[in-house]
């Protein structure tokens, strides 16, 4: 006799399908110890931008093998789920969707039971909890408290419990009390397909400022190597063009080329050779308008360090002046108080 299918299975199936044809990043979620009204409210938050349904694990390989995926693939998505969900979004690629279930971590306070997922360490602190039955309830889980100012104080930092191993009685609760909640729960990414190719989770999990800042640097680095090498862009055009046109101008400069651009450069160098040659030579040499000339010059020479020297004094005399008002200043408190 062959077994009569529930038709809720059927439908089950279905929507799920239906769930894995509607995207093009389809992920394995892992639900297990979200309380079921964070649920609720974290699948209304996240509706807009994915699809997420619950099921089991059989009714969900159906699903995939009824859409052609690889099997392979779903077990190994499957390796790290203890109650798996499966999650579709047409809304945003692997590296989106990794993202947007991070934002539903959260920490809660450890459980008779629950295993430590890393090494618990309480610092030295203060507590800022007032004194009470709260220092013997600290001390009696191994956490060396005492009251010191009128708070209740870490003694010294204490390894609690190394990773891997069990909370027992009111540990949890204990840390909890001084903001330590080692128990992340939220919709744990264990993988997505996307294009047909595999993502894990710590492939996923980028540090997106650090991203930024290299992506600037490979950018700088490879205008400066364009421009090195002449590689004409659309980027590098405007440095190319100014950079050739200044070379261009020190070229045509130096040959003395004369046009509308280059003259005046020409003209200011003829000048200050002109005048370095008549500075060499006796005064009787020189007429009126060259000795004029050079002692415009030497006036300006002279008049620059001295501006130099004033700029220099401006901030002295300011420092002066505010030492002379703090002195008035504390001799009028000393007048107050006789």
């Amino acid at each position: 006799m062959i077994p009569k299918v529930m038709p809720w299975k059927k439908d089950t199936v279905a929507d799920l399908v239906s769930l894995l044809k509607s995207g093009n990043t389809i992920a394995v979620i892992d639900i297990h110890g979200v309380p079921a009204g964070a649920m609720i409210g974290m699948r209304k938050d996240l509706r807009a931008s994915m699809n997420i349904q619950v099921a089991k694990k059989r009714l969900m390989k159906i699903a995939w093998e009824q859409c052609g995926y690889d099997y392979e693939h779903l077990e190994a998505l499957f390796k790290s789920a203890v109650q798996p969900a499966l999650v579709s979004t047409a809304e945003m690629n692997s590296f989106g969707l990794f993202t947007e279930l991070k934002k539903t971590e959260a920490g809660r306070a450890a459980k008779p039971g629950d295993i430590a997922p890393y090494q618990i360490v309480v610092e030295k602190m203060d507590t800022g909890m007032p004194p009470g039955p709260i220092v013997g309830d600290l001390n009696s889980v191994g956490i060396p408290a005492k009251i010191m100012g009128g708070s209740v104080q870490i003694q010294k930092r204490t390894v609690i419990l190394e990773e891997g191993e069990v909370f027992e009685g009111e540990l949890g609760m204990m840390l909890s009390k001084i903001g330590i909640n080692p128990i992340v729960t939220g919709l744990k990414l264990c993988g997505t397909l996307e294009d047909g190719v595999l993502f894990e989770p710590s492939t996923l999990d980028l540090d997106y400022d650090q991203f930024k800042s290299d992506l600037i640097s490979y950018a700088a680095g490879a205008f400066n190597l364009a421009c090195n090498i002449t590689w004409f862009t659309s980027q590098t055009m405007p440095t190319l063009v100014a950079k050739a046109s200044s070379e261009a101008l020190a070229v045509a400069v130096e040959a003395a080329v004369v046009n509308d651009t280059t003259a005046p450069h020409i003209i200011g160098r003829a000048n200050r050779a002109a005048l370095g040659i008549a500075g060499s030579l006796s005064a009787e040499a020189l007429d009126d308008e060259l000795a004029a000339m050079l002692g415009a010059a030497a006036s300006a020479a002279a008049a620059a360090p001295a501006a130099v020297e004033d700029a220099s004094e401006a901030p002295a005399e300011a420092e002066e002046e505010e030492e002379e008002e703090e002195d008035a200043g504390f001799g009028g408190l000393g007048d107050l108080f006789g």
